[in-house]
């Protein structure tokens, strides 16, 4: 790989970048607020599931032994 080739995978590179810039936009208040609160939903369910589980497995260890 030379130099020219390395110039032109940066070049693409960059250009990919600014075309995603370009369609992005900045959330709402109203839109992140929203984001934030069905993420913070989402981890509390995925950390209380883990949690259950833990529990049940520590009772089935416990019975056993």
């Amino acid at each position: 790989m030379n130099i020219s080739e390395l110039l032109v995978k940066l070049k693409t590179f960059i250009l990919e970048c600014k075309r995603v810039f370009l369609v992005t936009k900045k959330p709402s208040k109203q839109e992140f607020t929203s984001i934030a609160k069905v993420t913070g939903i989402g981890i509390l369910i995925i950390g209380l599931l883990g949690f259950v589980i833990f529990m049940i497995w520590q009772m089935i260890k416990g019975a056993i032994l």
